[in-house]
């Protein structure tokens, strides 16, 4: 059973930055993608962005682009999104997710594994 514990939320302002981290424990060696989502209030879960386990390979939502960056320590199991002029429209619960490659890696129900989730609040 995998497990995942995020940490790193909080508030910051306009234009701040904050780093996440998902560490995991009872990896196998069918979980080699994982990926940061991100849900507001009243609307659908979206994927922030993927990470490809064995390559480092790694994908971002448009909107985030330039901005997040996803990372991982194999060593401590950990994947990190350093997000950097964090606006606004960034608020929402931060959930990681681990499973299998295939499927579209922003599609929720590809992923087996998923965390409590962090929350990140910007205001303006």
């Amino acid at each position: 059973q995998v497990q995942l514990v995020e940490s790193g939320g909080g508030s910051v302002q306009a234009g701040g930055s904050l780093r996440l981290a998902c560490v995991g424990a009872g990896y196998t060696h069918t979980t080699t993608r994982m990926a940061w989502f991100r849900q507001a209030p009243g609307k659908e879960r979206e994927g922030v962005a993927g990470i490809w386990t064995s390559t480092g390979g790694a994908l971002y939502a448009d909107s985030v682009k330039g901005r997040f960056t996803i990372s991982q320590d194999n060593a401590k199991n950990t994947v990190y999104l350093q997000m950097n002029a964090l606006k606004p429209e960034d608020t929402g619960m931060y959930y990681c997710a681990a499973g299998r490659s295939g499927g579209v890696w922003d599609s929720p129900p590809v992923y087996n594994y998923w965390g409590q989730g962090t929350q990140v609040t910007v205001s303006s």
